[in-house]
This record gives structure tokens, C-alpha cells and sequence, in this order.
């Protein structure tokens, strides 16, 4: 599959990147206070980490002028004899003719909900929430998804709804959207369990992605205190295929790894959101990233990738991820650290700073030189 693939859409922004020395991730990894450090000797090639303050400025404004209104869409994918259906949301392009499209981001949801609580979320005077609007005012057609087990999608089926079980679900859905737009390659995102959804697809239809963005992701789970204390749970993980979601739970997202990186308005719209489609998800996430870690395989994943780690995350020791991230084998990767931010960066206070590294990572070309 990976003959005709190529790294990159043209027409997607440029940086190219220097090697970086482990002593100054070491460095880093002093200031943000955290354990684990990195041997001063080892040495990552063709990477970047990217702590730049710059960082934290605005992402372009956009114009409200041209209200943008969503679109529903389905897949079916068959399984087990079943007919699965896949829930689609779609925010196409303000394009002009001075802002073409610049492509396709398909964004994916991790373990405690389903997708437009995540990625199209609507605040009261507060719309830089939805990452689907930004994208979309910045040209680019932006879908989610609904993985089976949750929101809108199939439910039926007498199953935990595992990761690897959402990699077929995005396989279905990716056909789908390139059939739908035209399109040769899309671009993905995926944020905590969604990040290992999207990877493990990446690594089995290379030649259907262009870039990928792994947010809040873990590879092995060593260091973890995050699934440290969940591994405590895994005896109620395993013992069924749903559990129990409320108000309680979604607010422990922002306070379990350090509180204050959300406004409580917003982790109060989230968790309205996300509780108007589901009560109880699915437990096949939990119990991959409990006890069978790893799921992916760096060496597998051909595109250019950025790992997103926010400072406060406790879903991975960041020596994991750096061991994950060497082993990558395009040499278009980046590694970026984003300061203030815990598990769930599209929600939190600092988002002006993720807006502004995902927008370089997505309209990055490919380059002109390649040695």
C-alpha cells in the first residue's frame, strides 16, 4: 500500500527542522519540574521540541461574517454479520479565491466521549472552542467522527469497542470522506485515545494520510500515574463492555493533573454536551491502555507526525514519548511541548497556543530539498 504514497499534500506550510540534543529536552523537562530525566548523552535526529514563548500568541483571527453550518453524514462498515453505522459531522471550507482548500482534517475523540463535544464545541461568547470552526475559517474541510460504542454511532453490538476496533472504524469513515471530497490523502488529529485510534489506522492505510497530529498520546504507558491509577480499576474495566459516565467524571478530566488549566464555563459546557449523547461509553480504550500498552508501532507510521504533550499530563511519562518519537521513521516530525496545559488542550485556557501549533503542522508543505 505504501508505494504510492507520499509525504505530503503540496500547498501545505514549511518549516524545516534542525537536530535537536536530548540536553535540551533535559533542560525542559527540569523547568516543567517533572521526573524521569533524559540522559545527557542520548541524541534525537531530525526532530523538533518546540517551547518557543512565541507560541502562546493569538492564532490568526477570522472574519464572523459567513456563518458556518454543519453537515450531517454516514458510513456503514460491515462486521460480525452487522450493519455498523458511523455518525459523521462535517464543517466544509470558507474558501475564496485568495483562500483555496486547503484539505481535509479529520479529527478523532478519545475513551469518555463521542465527537462533537470535543471538537465543535459551542460556548457562549467564547466560539474559539469550536476546533472545527477555526479550521474550517482558515480553509480547510474539517469532519469527526462518532466511533462505534458512542454519541450516534451503532451501539448494538456485544463488545468493549477496543482501539483497534476504532482504527476500522476509521478506515470506513476515511473512505468515505475521500470518495465525498475528492481528496487523494486527508490529515488527522487525535487527542488522548483518539491519538492511538489514529496512529494504528495511519500504520495500516499509509496511503491514505498526509499528516498526523498525536495529542495527549501514550505508547508503552511506563511512568504514567495517570493509568497507574486506573490499572487499580481494571477488575470494573473488565468485568463489562460500558461504563458509567456524569458530571463528576468529565470534570476530573481538568482537576486529576493539575486544576486551574480550564475555565469552569467551558468544562460546564463540555460536560453538557457530551451528556446529551451518551450516559456510558464504552470500556475497551481503559482497558488497551491499562494493560495492553503498546498498541502502535512507531516504525509503522510513515507520514509526518507532531506529538502534542501538554506540560501537566499525566497520561504519559514524557521519556515514553520521546522513545516513541526516535523511532519514527520520516524525518518530518516534530515534538512539541505546550505550556499550561494538561489532558485536554482543545478545552483549556492556553488553547491560542495549540490553535497556533497545529495551524503550522497542517499547512506545512512538503519540501523542496529532501537530500
Amino acid at each position: 500500500m505504501a508505494a504510492g504514497y507520499s509525504y505530503g499534500f503540496s500547498g501545505y506550510g514549511v518549516v524545516l527542522f534542525a537536530t535537536l540534543q536530548i540536553l535540551e529536552i533535559k533542560r525542559i523537562a527540569n523547568s516543567m519540574k517533572r521526573r524521569h530525566l533524559l540522559s545527557a548523552s542520548a541524541t534525537l535526529t531530525s526532530g523538533l521540541l518546540m517551547t518557543d514563548p512565541a507560541l502562546s500568541a493569538q492564532p490568526r483571527a477570522h472574519s464572523n461574517s459567513s456563518a458556518l453550518v454543519g453537515q450531517e453524514h454516514w458510513a456503514t462498515r460491515q462486521a460480525e454479520g452487522e450493519s455498523i453505522k458511523l455518525f459523521m459531522w462535517r464543517k466544509p471550507p470558507l474558501t475564496t479565491a485568495k483562500s483555496p482548500n486547503k484539505g481535509v482534517i479529520l479529527f478523532v475523540h478519545g475513551s469518555s466521549m463521542a465527537g462533537t463535544p470535543v471538537f465543535d464545541l459551542q460556548v457562549p461568547a467564547k466560539p474559539q472552542y469550536s476546533t472545527m470552526d477555526h479550521f474550517a475559517k482558515l480553509g480547510f474541510d474539517t469532519w469527526c467522527l462518532d466511533n462505534e460504542g458512542y454519541g450516534r454511532s451503532s451501539k448494538s453490538r456485544a463488545i468493549n469497542f477496543n482501539i483497534s476496533n476504532g482504527a476500522d472504524d476509521l478506515a470506513a469513515v476515511s473512505e468515505y470522506i475521500l470518495k465525498t471530497t475528492g481528496q487523494k490523502q486527508l490529515m488527522l488529529y487525535g487527542l488522548s485515545s483518539g491519538a492511538l485510534k489514529a496512529a494504528l489506522f495511519a500504520e495500516r492505510f499509509p496511503e491514505r494520510v498526509s499528516r498526523i497530529a498525536l495529542d495527549a498520546f501514550v505508547w508503552t504507558g511506563e511512568g504514567s500515574p495517570t493509568l497507574q491509577n486506573r490499572r487499580k480499576r481494571i477488575a470494573d474495566w473488565t468485568a463489562g463492555n460500558k461504563r458509567a459516565i456524569d458530571r463528576a467524571m468529565i470534570q476530573s478530566i481538568f482537576t486529576r493533573d493539575h486544576p486551574g488549566t480550564a475555565d469552569m464555563d467551558v468544562v460546564n459546557a463540555f460536560a453538557d454536551a457530551i451528556l446529551k449523547l451518551d450516559s456510558e461509553v464504552p470500556t475497551g480504550s481503559y482497558v488497551d491502555m491499562s494493560i495492553n500498552l503498546p498498541v502502535c508501532q512507531p516504525e509503522k507510521l510513515l507520514a509526518p507526525v507532531m506529538i502534542m504533550r501538554g506540560q501537566f499530563d499525566g497520561i504519559a511519562n514524557i521519556q515514553d514519548l520521546l522513545n516513541y518519537f526516535a523511532k519514527l521513521p520520516n524525518p518530518d516530525k516534530r515534538f512539541v511541548v505546550m505550556p499550561g496545559i494538561a489532558h485536554s488542550s482543545l478545552h483549556e485556557k492556553n488553547l491560542a497556543i495549540v490553535m497556533r501549533v497545529l495551524e503550522g503542522f497542517f499547512e506545512q508543505p512538503k519540501p523542496v530539498y529532501v537530500g
